[in-house]
Formats: C-alpha cells, sequence, structure tokens
C-alpha cells in the first residue's frame, strides 16, 4: 500500500480549496498540474482543459486498441472545502490505518485508487478506453463537469464511475435541490399609523408556519426506497427599513431538496399553490417566488447493466455484500445522467467530510484501487 498511501500524501499536501466557496481559496492549478505531470510520467495520454480561468481539469487516457469495447471515464473533482478552524490542513498525517487531512476524505483517496487503476489499465490489452476525469469546482457549482460534458465527444464513454467517498458502498441515488426565494409585499408607513400599514415581515410569518408544515408533511411520508422523501427549510430572511416603519417588504430564501420524480417545475408549483392558500385566507396576503438555482436528483436502477457489473466485481473482492445505497448530499453524477451516461458511485471509507478533521481508511482506499482496476478490465475488454 506504500504507493497509494505517498500518492495520496503528495495529493493531500497541495493546498486546492475551492476560491468560490472561500475567497482567497488557492483553486485547483497546481492539483491540476501535479495530476497532469504524473499521467506523463505513467505513460499516459494527458488532456488539459481550461473549465474557468486558471482552474483547469485533466483528462487521463490509457488508450485501448479500439476492437469494439467499450469506455470507461473514472471521475473525482480536484477541489477541496474551506480549512478555517484546522491547524495544519494540508500536512497529511498517517494515524495508524488512518490518514489526516483536508480532502483525504473528500475526495483526494477515491482520486488516488482511480490515478492507480489507470496506470495499471495501461498493460491490461483492453479493448476500450479507460480514462480519468479530474474536475474543478464540485463543491461550488460544478464548472469543472459542465465543461467536460461541453466537449464529450473528445473522451466519449460508455459510463462513469465517481469515486466520491460511500464507505465502499454502491450509491444509486441522491437527492437534488432547488433554491426559492419568497418575497411578501405590504404596504409602507409609519409605525404610528397602523391603519396605513400592512406589515410585510408578519405576512412572511405565515409562510414560515406553512413551510414548517409542508416539511413536516412531506418526511412523514418517504416516498423513494433508499431516499426517503424530500426536505425543505428557511435559510436566510431579510426586510424592513427602520424600527419606526411598517416594512413593505421582506425575503426569505428557501432550500427544498429533492428526490427523483421531483421536477424544478412542480417543487414551483407546490410554492405557489401554498401562497395561493395563504392569500385565499388573508386578503391582504401578497406574495410571489421564483426559483434562483436548481440540480435534478441523480437515480439508476438498480437491475442497469452497469450497477449490476459493479456490485459483481466489487463483491468478487470485498468477500461480502456491496450494499446499494442512496446518498443524503448531491454530487456531479447527476449530470452525467443528465445527459444519458450510465454512471454509479463508489469510493472509500472515512469521516469529517467538510469538519475539521478529515480522515479516510487506507484499507478501504487499498479496495477502491482494486474495485477499480478489475472493473476496468471487465469493462473495457
Amino acid at each position: 500500500m506504500t504507493e497509494l498511501s505517498n500518492l495520496l500524501s503528495e495529493l493531500v499536501a497541495i493546498d486546492s480549496v475551492n476560491p468560490d466557496l472561500a475567497p482567497g481559496g488557492a483553486g485547483e492549478g497546481r492539483m491540476a498540474a501535479f495530476i497532469a505531470d504524473w499521467g506523463r510520467e505513467a505513460g499516459l495520454e494527458v488532456h488539459v482543459q481550461e473549465a474557468a480561468p486558471g482552474r483547469p481539469n485533466v483528462v487521463l487516457i490509457a488508450r485501448g486498441s479500439g476492437g469494439g469495447g467499450r469506455s470507461l471515464m473514472l471521475n473525482a473533482h480536484t477541489d477541496v472545502v474551506g480549512v478555517e478552524g484546522m491547524e495544519a490542513p494540508f500536512e497529511p498525517v498517517l494515524r495508524g490505518d488512518r490518514l489526516y487531512g483536508r480532502g483525504a476524505y473528500d475526495m483526494k483517496s477515491g482520486m488516488a485508487a482511480a490515478m492507480l487503476a489507470l496506470k495499471a489499465a495501461r498493460g491490461m490489452r483492453l479493448a476500450g478506453d479507460a480514462m480519468l476525469s479530474a474536475v474543478i469546482d464540485e463543491e461550488y457549482g460544478s464548472l469543472g463537469t459542465e465543461a467536460l460534458l461541453a466537449e464529450w465527444e473528445r473522451w466519449p464513454a460508455d459510463a462513469v464511475l465517481i469515486a466520491e467517498p460511500t464507505e465502499l458502498a454502491i450509491s444509486i441515488a441522491h437527492r437534488g435541490f432547488v433554491w426559492l426565494e419568497l418575497e411578501t409585499f405590504g404596504v409602507a408607513a409609519h409605525g404610528s399609523r397602523p391603519h396605513l400599514g400592512v406589515d410585510a415581515i408578519a405576512k412572511m410569518g405565515a409562510a414560515l408556519v406553512a413551510l414548517e408544515a409542508q416539511d413536516r408533511a412531506m418526511r412523514a411520508r418517504p416516498t423513494h426506497d433508499l431516499l426517503g422523501s424530500g426536505s425543505l427549510h428557511a435559510s436566510i430572511i431579510s426586510g424592513g427599513e427602520e424600527v419606526s416603519m411598517y416594512p413593505a417588504h421582506c425575503k426569505l430564501q428557501v432550500e427544498r431538496r429533492t428526490i427523483p420524480g421531483e421536477t424544478l417545475a412542480s417543487v414551483q408549483a407546490e410554492a405557489q399553490a401554498m401562497l395561493d392558500e395563504l392569500a385565499a385566507a388573508d386578503p391582504d396576503f401578497k406574495a410571489g417566488v421564483k426559483a434562483t438555482f436548481a440540480r435534478d436528483p441523480f437515480a439508476i436502477d438498480r437491475a442497469h447493466p452497469l450497477v449490476r457489473q459493479l456490485g459483481r466485481i466489487a463483491e468478487a473482492r470485498l468477500k461480502r455484500n456491496a450494499p446499494l445505497i442512496g446518498s443524503s448530499w448531491w454530487m456531479d453524477s447527476a449530470l452525467f445522467a443528465e445527459q444519458g451516461i450510465p454512471t454509479a458511485v463508489l469510493g472509500p471509507a472515512g469521516a469529517g467530510a467538510h469538519a475539521r478533521e478529515e480522515w479516510v481508511d487506507l484499507d478501504s482506499v487499498e479496495h477502491c484501487r482494486a474495485i477499480y482496476s478489475d472493473f476496468i478490465a471487465d469493462f473495457c475488454r
């Protein structure tokens, strides 16, 4: 495991904090340069794609013979979240079977396992191509995967395996989200003249109560076998001008987490129906809603050939069942799936994603390396 732990340590030592998440963050440039140089030394074909200024994707390719085999893309992101409160985030520390440091779990461990699997693919005499896309910005806006898909003809793959951490389970579904902006409108008036004013903030109170009731009802009736239900919560509220004035305006930002089958349109309609009901009960209630950003949920059928094949390969390596799970957080898998590309997620075990102490279990990373290698050999033959 020395080669793997050494490679992972080198990756963790590179500051690749997403600058859109943490102002002043170093970005993914150094990380991309390291992966590209490593790929060249490993004898792989290397492509560098400028996904954003100074923030490139890197695609490594182990070319097959072109004899009719299928091509597989492994995928991992190069950015990490901020490091506030961490003492030495980019000084990897090995304690027993755990490696600590920012990005060790999310997701430089999956990256290291995928890099070594691709290196091994050069000696497999594959028919199809084996690839690794090292993409930027997954933790914020997914600019990397969007750029990758915009030029998909350069590296077409028949399937994608994402190396996000899953505790060695196979994730076949995850939630999406819609960000909503609700506004209530009142009538401005001096506090001494209440007969002239309508309090927009108080009107938003009715919407808050209704949103809480909707969230409780949704979570009480789970409909997805792996993800349960959607959810929603109030995030940021603002309104008013001064203490002695009735506020004419109040704004509420809401996050609605979605499950497969729920869409941006259905969420908007759901929110509008809630506001219409409140307006019907109160003639002074005036409000509007709009979506500001959305990402679709993801799901692949548990009977899909990709899932079955990956399950067989993983179980042979692990000597046990590789459970099918749903993940609560959003991943780039949804973007690949939107383009009709069969996608699944399998990665290592650990803890501390986005936390002050982050670590990965090295035995699980070695399992991932072996599973990725075996899967490439089986899929691309």
